[in-house]
């Protein structure tokens, strides 16, 4: 195989391009800092009305084609962004986009209020083949084809079965990863002729799953190695508790499976340098985290009291992030605390918190609209980051509380497991359960009466690595083994 090649990433949603979750901001990550070493890198996204409307002048990249999908033709074209805003000169991957109007023209990404779209497999499957299409003109010395959850799973299917045979594509090595575990794309049978792939696949050692088509699982099975976003999240994933129903699907994989953590531009979430924030600090000098609190406090509505521990939240209000938990407790109906939350999810959810908000202004503050600036005011302001999640694969809202000395209260899973030191650089809990949850609160309360300790709790946590770049080394060994791999079996 060619010495040289291109990381070309498939992913749904990509930074700052569309978002709906934290799978934008990794696999942009990851791009931007595997480009920044010396690896050519490429992202491919759908272009969806969100893009259109956010950069309009985004231009196409040749002529329209066709792309069989089933029985049926659907036309797509392929668009280049000028630019990764916000990515210094020299370390921006070319982000490119898959244009189907029919597909992805509309309100939302994956859905709207009423649900998911009801072709998503298709949209994704017409995204993937597409995809597969222009890679030899993207990448003309070799790719190497990183899919990025069940969306972009298609596409190592495709690869290797409709288009198997063909030089190119039987020499392009591939890598599956799972962001998320929950969300796998389960389909009735039919979609496979819908998509125009082999009945055949409809086997437990491909799609096959409890008399469904998985479209992750068939990405995991034919995939030349596959990865997740953590170690200890890659240990859940084999077991029963904490396999999503995969559990076999992934043991199976033997050493094709590794476990990567995300990591965050440090450059980027840096407290020294944040011109979002009230006041700029370090490790080293402390003084401006202070202010920072008295800021937010006062933007809150609250009172401007350094004595009482400022808490935050940051996060999608969904049952995940351990919302359950949150409602259940005691803690936000007793003095004691301050409290403040901003994101947006289930209205269920969204509903309790304003309720309580409404109870009690003078302690508790919820805000819906997020931004990023937002997030920065709220980590640079508070004291304790909430994280009592269900699962998180893991994480990036722990590493940036860290780097801006906010110490953590989450539940001891996935990520938050490998990122947070218990009692050093935060707080963990194990049960899901709202007293667990409250324990782990009171221990940070208590903490906090002494000065001296919290701030060289705050040093200890502003000192950690979750840079990108250990990460990107990660990626490259997993890269060299799926070209080994499929190196031998071409």
């Amino acid at each position: 195989m060619n010495g040289s090649y291109t990381a070309v990433h498939l992913v749904a949603e990509y930074w700052p391009f569309a978002q709906a979750g934290g799978l934008a901001e990794a696999v942009r990550g990851m791009a931007r800092f595997q480009s920044a070493a010396g690896l050519p890198t490429v992202a491919i996204l759908p272009l969806y009305r969100v893009v259109r409307e956010r950069f309009p002048k985004m231009e196409a990249y040749g002529e329209p084609f066709q792309i069989p999908i089933g029985s049926r033709k659907e036309e797509a074209r392929l668009f280049r962004a000028d630019t990764d805003p916000g990515a210094p000169g020299g370390e921006a991957p070319e982000v490119y986009f898959i244009q189907s109007d029919a597909h992805f023209d509309r309100p939302g990404i994956y859905g709207e209020s009423s649900g998911d779209y009801p072709d998503n497999h298709r949209r994704f499957a017409l995204f993937s083949r597409a995809a597969l299409h222009v890679l030899p003109r993207i990448a003309p010395n070799g790719a190497l084809l990183h899919a990025h959850d069940w969306h972009a799973a298609w596409a190592i299917v495709y690869l290797r079965t409709v288009l198997a045979g063909d030089p190119y594509c039987d020499a392009v090595p591939t890598v599956m990863s799972v962001h998320n575990a929950g969300y796998q794309g389960h389909f009735p049978f039919e979609v496979l002729a819908d998509v125009g792939l082999p009945t055949d696949l409809f086997h437990f050692s491909r799609m096959e799953w409890y008399g469904r088509v998985n479209v992750l699982k068939g990405g995991l099975n034919l995939a030349d190695m596959a990865t997740t976003v953590s170690a200890g999240h890659a240990h859940e994933l084999r077991t029963r508790a904490g396999g999503f129903g995969l559990d076999e699907t992934f043991i199976a994989l033997q050493d094709r499976f590794a476990g990567i953590p995300n990591g965050i531009d440090e450059g980027l979430w840096n407290p020294a340098h944040d011109t979002e924030i009230a006041a700029r600090y370090d490790r080293d000098h402390l003084a401006g985290k202070a202010e920072c609190k008295r800021w937010l406090q006062d933007a809150c509505g609250f009172a401007v009291r350094p004595e009482i521990p400022l808490v935050a939240m940051v996060a999608r209000m969904v049952q995940q992030k351990g919302m359950d938990l949150i409602l259940a407790a005691d803690f936000l109906h007793a003095a004691g605390g301050q409290f403040v939350f901003l994101g947006s999810g289930d209205a269920r959810y969204e509903e309790a918190l304003a309720k309580l908000g409404m109870q009690f202004p003078e302690r508790i503050a919820v805000r819906f609209d997020f931004t990023h600036a937002r997030e920065r005011q709220l980590l640079s302001g508070a004291d304790v980051l909430l994280m009592p999640s269900l699962y998180e694969p893991c994480g990036l809202t722990q590493m940036r509380a860290q780097r801006y000395g906010t110490l953590p209260v989450a539940r001891r899973v996935g990520g938050l497991a490998d990122t947070i030191e218990d009692q050093v650089t935060g707080f963990l809990f194990d049960a899901f359960e709202p007293a667990a949850l409250e324990r782990g609160l009171r221990r940070a309360f208590g903490l906090f009466t002494d000065r001296n300790a919290w701030e060289w709790h705050m040093r200890e946590a502003m000192s950690r690595d979750f840079s990108w770049e250990r990460s990107v080394a990660k990626y490259m060994e997993v890269y060299g083994r799926a070209r080994a791999r499929r190196s031998r079996a071409a």
